[in-house]
């Protein structure tokens, strides 16, 4: 009788083995990449995957992971603490404050500031409404992989680092978005990575001239004052194609690139991404 009691656990031992487990561990979500203000991040995931990216528990909202499980997540200039989470996995993100320059320009007409005639704000609206449809890109193909290059190759002088504190005219503004770099007028200007041309216009109020390349998932990188713009909405581009050349257009006091990264609405830092991480 033992011997038979000792089979009958054997093959119960066997069985379980062999049986699929009770209890699954929920998918994982894994996030590397830039986790800082400005900064952006590549998280991987189930494919399709409805993912909760939070600055709070009561601040919230969902975005979708692509066919293959890739979602970009950007932080703002002024974000704090942010996680993601899918199916009971979270990933917080404690993200340190920076420190942001602070610049005064002073002697610019009244309509650079704040004052506006109707045909100018006519203009103005006008402008805001072909923005709105660039910015609403959505590519499924990512073009970003491995980190920018810079969008000017020759020789440059950075002016203005992301989220400088502008007063002009003694009158506070909000933070400019942008990186500002000075070149002669025609220096050419290539794309910092693969993407897809979403807006390409060059009858802007404020920027003169306003191009936007969308990466994939809505990381769009964006320039302004260009002189001319040689690529077209539409346009595949790739990595160090020229796409313009610096002017001085719009609302600018001399040739620069204007260079500034969205994702989504969050307003990104543009430069952390030439640093991007090797094993991300």
């Amino acid at each position: 009788m033992r011997g038979i009691g000792l089979t009958i656990l054997a093959m119960a031992f066997a069985t379980l083995a062999s049986a699929e487990p009770l209890l699954s561990h929920p998918p994982s979500i894994d996030c590397s990449g830039m986790a800082q203000q400005g900064g952006l991040i590549v998280c991987r995931t189930e494919p399709n995957a409805k993912v909760k990216i939070a600055r709070g528990e009561d601040d919230f909202y969902f975005e979708n992971a692509d066919e293959n499980g890739v979602l970009f997540v950007g932080f703002d200039r002024d974000e704090n603490d942010n996680f993601v989470e899918y199916a009971g996995e979270r990933v917080s993100f404690d993200l340190p404050s920076r420190d942001y320059d602070t610049s005064k320009i002073d002697g610019l007409p009244s309509n650079m500031v704040n004052e506006y005639s109707e045909e100018e704000l006519k203009r103005i609206r006008a402008a805001t409404a072909r923005k709105k449809v660039g910015f609403a890109s959505r590519e499924e193909e990512i073009g970003f992989k491995d980190g920018f290059i810079y969008p000017i190759q020759a020789d440059y002088i950075k002016t203005t680092n992301f989220g400088a504190q502008r007063i002009l005219n003694g009158v506070p503004k909000k933070p400019h978005y942008g990186v500002d770099l000075a070149a002669p007028k025609g220096t050419p200007i290539v794309a910092p990575a693969d993407g897809i041309v979403s807006m390409a216009d060059e009858d802007m109020y404020f920027e003169g001239s306003l191009l936007l390349i969308d990466h994939g998932q809505g990381l769009i990188s964006y320039y302004l004052h260009m002189e001319d713009i040689v690529v077209e909405d539409g346009q595949h581009v790739k990595q160090g194609e020229q796409v313009a050349t610096v002017g001085t257009k719009g609302r600018s006091t001399g040739p620069h690139l204007c260079w500034r990264l969205k994702w989504r609405n969050r307003n990104l830092d543009p430069e952390l991404l030439t640093e991007w991480p090797s094993e991300s």
